[in-house]
């Protein structure tokens, strides 16, 4: 039974900027969560924000830029949290993380475009792009079908294996 990281604010913890949570409720998610497959992060809490906090955007790729809304640098944090997370993943052996959409720091497709407008640029956010770089799929809440398929993909073989050993050692 493989582990996934998840945004921690995706499971009800109040770490968002704003002090709030994004819980998403599915079936799926809840089963994994009382099966202890779910290995909640929060890469911004882990890189030393607090929470509340001002909000933050990634200014510049290259190299790396992310202030809050009041002009501050936070990429110290925003790094140090993407460390944190993908050390985290690799110590439970995750296969793959549910990381909340747009986020800075999660957004695995898209994150705000620096200039506190609300409009999106196709990017990931700092910790997805590093669990991506190592390898590891990143889906957000939006995607959790393709999650569910993707896991349970991998779950298939393992299901199978053992009741072929079951059937070899009882047969």
């Amino acid at each position: 039974m493989e582990k996934i990281l998840v945004s921690a604010c995706l499971l009800g913890s109040q770490v968002r900027y704003d002090g709030n949570h994004n819980l998403i409720e599915h079936p799926v998610i809840s089963r994994w969560k009382q099966e202890g497959r779910l290995i909640a992060v929060c890469p911004e809490v882990l890189g030393g924000l607090p929470t509340p906090r001002s909000p933050a955007e990634v200014q510049s790729r290259f190299p790396l830029l992310v202030t809050d809304r009041d002009g501050e640098d936070r990429t110290p944090q925003f790094l140090a949290g993407a460390e944190l997370a993908s050390d985290i993943a690799r110590e439970h052996n995750c296969c793959c993380a549910l990381m909340k959409a747009r986020s800075p720091s999660c957004g695995n497709r898209s994150t705000y475009n620096g200039r506190f407008s609300g409009e999106l640029v196709n990017l990931p956010g700092v910790t997805a792009n590093e669990l991506i770089r190592e390898g590891r799929p990143v889906f957000n809440e939006e995607e959790i079908d393709q999650l569910i398929q993707f896991v349970e993909s991998r779950d298939l073989p393992r299901e199978a294996e053992n009741s072929t050993r079951y059937a070899t050692t009882c047969g």
